[in-house]
This record gives C-alpha cells, structure tokens and sequence, in this order.
C-alpha cells in the first residue's frame, strides 16, 4: 500500500507513466520485500518495470493462496503440524512456475534501477547480497544471476518453503554454486545494507552520485517499509519457553518461535541503528520507517493466504498511510509518534 501511495503521487506530478524505479536509485529487498524489489525494478519487453505498485496487490491476492494452500477441516491444523516435522510446510512449484513466467531470463545486470537482494548461503554459512551494482561494473559475473532464482532464494523461509541450488556459469567458464535460503535469517531489514551498497558506490566515485563528505547521511532519503510484526500480542515469555525443547522452539501453537525471533531482531536492530545514526547526525527527516507492530492472530502470521486474510492486511495497509510518523521507542521497542513530525501522517510523510 506504502508502495502504490507512492506511485500514485508520482504519477500526478509526472504522468501515467512514471514509476517507483524510474526516482530511487536503489531499492533493496529479503524475502516478500525481494520478490516486490524484483517486479517493481525488472524490465518489460518496452524496458520499463514490468509491474506498477497498483498491480502488486493482485498479484499477491491472485497467487498467495496457491503458493500457501490452507489444509482445511479439524484435522487441518494437524496435518499442517506433521507435515513441517518432516519437511517443508510447501513445496513452493506454483512460487518457482510464476516466477518463472514473469520474470522469464532476465538477470540481476538487467534491472532499471539498482537492486540489493540479500539471501543466505547454507553452505558457505554466510550473506549472499545479490546487488546489481556490483554485476553492471564486471561483465560476465557469476553473481548475475537469474532474477527468478534470487527471488525464489530470498523467499526461502526456513520451515515454510524449501531451500533452492543454482548454478551460475560466466563466459570464461567459471562456475558458481549457490545454497540459498531466505535473506531474512540474516538481513530482514536490508536498508542497512542499501545504505552500505550507495556508500561503496560513492567512495568509488560513481558519477550517478554526488561526493559527500564521511557520515554525511544527511545526502541519504530513506524509505524503510515494514511488513509488520505481533509485538503488541506478546505471545513468548520466559515463563512458558524455560520449559520448551528443540520441537517447540521449531513449532509451537502454529507459530515458529526461532523464526520469528530471528526475524525481528535482525529487523529491529537495522532499524535502531540506522535511526539513532539519522538523530545524532540531525537527519532524522531524510529517514522514514513505515512499519505496524500491532498485528495479531492470523494477520501476524506469514502463510495464512486466504482472501479474507490478504484483504484484512491490505487494509491495515491503508490505515498504516493514515497514522503518525512513527519511530522505535529503544526502551520498549515499540513504535510511537515522532516527536517532531506529531501532525504528519505516514503518508503524507512520502508525498513530502
């Protein structure tokens, strides 16, 4: 929703035809954020991006129910249980097929504005940043790959859907092999490293960039986009974990605690950091952090794909647009209203 608000203030000042890629001069992504990444930066046949910010919600809407099918009944519950002690709880065809047919053999070198894509290397045990600055300088990495294999790599939530191997081979012969799963285990926020990839990019005197001075981050404008997260809910405490083993830690009560643990606090620590390094260099304006901790039930929950589902969180991001500026309160780790933007709301704030 942050995105088409976005877009559809564009298109008022620019034309029908403008689009996200079109002003940012990166736009970084994991996992769900990678595969949106994907389709608002790859090229159509007319090299412009292949989806508007307005199409994203079909797309989701139209194939989140296939690429997580619901086991309905009493049993259903159950069986989704048994099934993630032996194996993914997807097999993830209908992601890899659609997948596929977008985004066809476009590769990483192709896309019309920057992208940062992190996944993880279960192998090699460590970040694998897909970034297209890096392909676009050296013809003929092993890194540019396929755009379908990086989304399908960086939507690879562990317990949910499998990990995938690519092989990538560039003119000289030289062959790369990839273990992937999703980004998120280690960068679920990536705007830290979207802000690493610029600075790399200036210290290298990039003429797309202007020369700035060391920790002038008053140069960046940082739109950081949550998909929102169950604070609010509470619903781990010590109390009922001292007595978990390794299963409940995997799965209890339909939530995965290591994943969501995980998850959050590489989310929360980018976006701490980045926003007391905006504060104390009096930049707080250049960085904006949209995200809902007060998600509950299925809402919070990354695979309940049904229509009801998605139409409740597309409204809670068109709320979102409506509320406060927010920032993260360190103590409480909380999202409360900015002291100095009190009567600006989030979307208003991405018009600004």
């Amino acid at each position: 929703m942050s995105c088409k608000c976005e877009n559809d203030h564009l298109q008022k000042l620019d034309g029908e035809e403008a689009r996200i890629a079109d002003y940012f001069d990166v736009i970084a992504g994991t996992s769900t954020g990678g595969l949106v990444t994907a389709m608002l930066a790859a090229p159509n046949k007319k090299r412009r991006p292949l989806f508007a910010a307005k199409d994203i919600k079909a797309f989701y809407m139209n194939h989140a129910p296939k690429i997580f099918p619901q086991l309905r009944g009493p049993f259903g519950r159950m069986m989704r249980i048994f099934r993630s002690m032996s194996g993914p709880s997807y097999d993830g065809k209908h992601l890899h097929e659609v997948l596929r047919e977008k985004l066809g053999s476009t590769r990483l070198h192709q896309t019309l504005t920057n992208v940062v894509i992190p996944t993880f290397d279960i192998k090699r045990l460590q970040p694998t940043i897909f970034s297209s600055y890096e392909v676009k300088k050296k013809k003929n990495n092993t890194m540019d790959a396929l755009l379908s294999d990086i989304c399908i790599s960086t939507t690879a939530a562990p317990t949910y859907l499998p990990a995938h191997f690519f092989r990538t081979e560039d003119c000289h012969g030289n062959i790369k092999e990839f273990n992937l799963i999703d980004g998120g285990v280690a960068a679920n926020n990536p705007a830290l490293i979207a802000i690493g990839e610029v600075s790399k990019q200036i210290f290298k005197k990039n003429p797309d960039f202007f020369p700035i001075k060391p920790m002038d981050y008053g140069r960046f404008l940082v739109i950081s986009l949550g998909t929102g997260s169950p604070k609010i809910e509470a619903k781990y405490n010590a109390e009922k974990a001292k007595s978990w083993g390794l299963l409940d830690w995997l799965l209890v009560g339909g939530s995965t605690p290591l994943v969501d643990i995980f998850t959050q606090a590489s989310a929360d620590m980018v976006d701490i950091h980045i926003a007391a390094v905006f504060k104390v260099l009096h930049s707080e304006e250049s960085y904006l952090r949209i995200q809902d901790d007060t998600l509950q039930g299925t809402l919070a929950s990354i695979d309940v794909a049904t229509r009801d589902n998605l139409e409740k969180l597309a409204n809670v991001g068109e709320m979102l647009l409506k509320k406060t500026v927010s920032r993260a309160n360190l103590e409480t780790g909380q999202m409360v209203p900015a002291c100095n933007d009190l009567e600006m709301t989030n979307g208003e704030a991405l018009k600004r």
